[in-house]
């Protein structure tokens, strides 16, 4: 088994609105995709984004397009019009996401590295 991010394997699509974010996580590979599955569990994710989703994460699996989407409630201190961070948008948690590790057999790294890995 080798360590890689989400980035090398998959695509990734966010927003927000209020207070809570929507991912949505894509692969294009069935093998990948189970170990999608099994890795990005809502309690990793939430773990991921610490000091960010104070709320639960919901996840729902969408397996004929390979996907997740991934519901973050309490995730932008407020919302838009409440929040004193910086960058409150939900957009950024795709890129942020991307960069979670998993775990892969060897045999579909060769496969990953002729794709050139994936992005937002």
């Amino acid at each position: 088994m080798s360590k890689v991010m989400l980035k090398e394997i998959s695509h990734a699509r966010s927003g927000d609105k209020g207070n809570t974010v929507d991912i949505g996580l894509f692969v294009n590979n069935d093998e990948i995709y189970q170990a999608v599955l099994d890795q990005v569990t809502p309690e990793r994710v939430k773990s991921h984004f610490e000091g960010l989703v104070e709320g639960d994460v919901f996840r729902y699996e969408l397996p004929n397009i390979k996907a997740l989407k991934l519901v973050c409630h309490s995730a932008l201190n407020g919302g838009g019009a409440s929040s004193l961070r910086l960058d409150n948008l939900g957009k950024c948690f795709g890129a942020n996401l991307l960069r979670m590790e998993i775990e892969l057999p060897e045999h579909l790294l060769p496969e990953i590295q002729s794709r050139g890995g994936g992005g937002i």
